[in-house]
């Protein structure tokens, strides 16, 4: 082989490098969250963007679900985000401080959050944070009352939960963590719809709310909070066990506005229901997809009828810490 021959070979192997190293990165993003696109429905062209990182109640594998159910039945296009661990790539909740893809925030339509204490860098909070003062809707379940847990000399101390404005639970979302109020896996939810709130956009079609989850605690609802749902502790863990007649209803979802620095009030509805066997009902499902409508001003498109049933099958990894499932990753949720 001659000299300029060689040098042929060599100038194309590294061209071929690095352009698999340019490349690398862009991959390695993509792979890191999944995107299911908006079929015909009255969300086409609209983008929903969910946020998860719990490690208790299985937000990575109940997001997903939801996220199909919007896209294939409702048209949104819907983006899920996942706590990844950087060294394998692998969904891991136990990963508290990396979520990667929050730069979809920026051109998103809604934020749905599911997440517990995470501590993310700046340039990933910071996307958050932007999102929500941009006067752009949020929608927060369960353990996002408790997002975040910043170091007391981090710059986003008052976003944690524990921090003395209850962080951006009570904040922004109504409320923070105070407790359980139900029994921690011995007691189930009944939603009741609270009273004047009947003929509410959000609850059309709602039959029949049971969630597997506690009631939380709540202390008080922050800001214009206006109760929707009241959840009633059960004594067990049947739809039609008894009531505990020791505890009346509290709040388990509502509804109120968040103003942030932009001076715009975002729409935002909260329910501390949401552990990933809640969204086994059917009541529970139909309740979320109407608040995503609502959120986003399309309420008249809501329809008591509309199709909320699970594509595909559902049986998530039962709930508790460091009990999720090993070895997954996002490109899995697109099989």
């Amino acid at each position: 082989m001659g000299h300029h021959m060689k040098m042929h070979f060599l100038s194309r192997a590294i061209i071929v490098l690095l352009l698999a190293l340019c490349c690398a990165p862009l991959a390695r993003g993509a792979d890191q969250w999944v995107t299911y696109e908006g079929k015909d429905g009255p969300g086409k062209g609209k983008h929903i963007v969910f946020v998860t990182g719990d490690d208790e109640y299985r937000s990575e594998e109940s997001m997903p679900m939801l996220a199909k159910i919007l896209a294939d039945h409702h048209g949104f296009t819907c983006t899920v985000l996942f706590a990844i661990n950087p060294k394998t790539g692998e969904i891991d909740p136990s990963t508290p401080n990396n979520i990667p893809g929050l730069e979809a925030l920026d051109h998103a339509d809604l934020m749905v959050m599911l997440m517990r204490f995470r501590d993310l860098p700046k340039e990933q909070f910071q996307h958050i944070l932007d999102y929500a003062n941009s006067g752009k809707p949020m929608i927060g379940l369960r353990t996002a009352t408790h997002s975040f847990q910043f170091p007391r000399s981090s710059e986003f101390a008052k976003w944690s939960w524990n921090s003395s404005t209850g962080g951006f639970g009570r904040m922004v979302l109504g409320e923070t963590w105070i407790s359980h109020y139900g029994a921690h896996e011995r007691e189930s939810t009944r939603g009741i719809i609270a009273p004047g709130r009947e003929n509410d956009p959000i609850v059309c079609g709602v039959k029949n709310i049971w969630a597997e989850s506690d009631v939380y605690g709540i202390k008080k609802l922050s800001g214009d909070s206006s109760p929707l749902i009241l959840g009633q502790p059960l004594a067990g863990m049947h739809p039609t066990d008894p009531p505990v007649a020791s505890k009346a209803p509290v709040p388990v979802a509502w509804t109120k506005t968040y103003t942030g620095t932009e001076g715009k009030a975002a729409r935002v509805f909260t329910s501390t229901m949401g552990q990933s066997d809640d969204f086994k009902n059917e009541g529970v499902r139909r309740l979320v997809i109407n608040a995503c409508y609502w959120a986003m001003g399309m309420e008249d498109k809501i329809d008591p009828n509309s199709n909320v049933e699970i594509v595909g099958t559902f049986n998530p990894t039962q709930i508790g810490f460091n009990k999720f499932k090993r070895g997954v990753k996002p490109a899995d949720f697109k099989q």
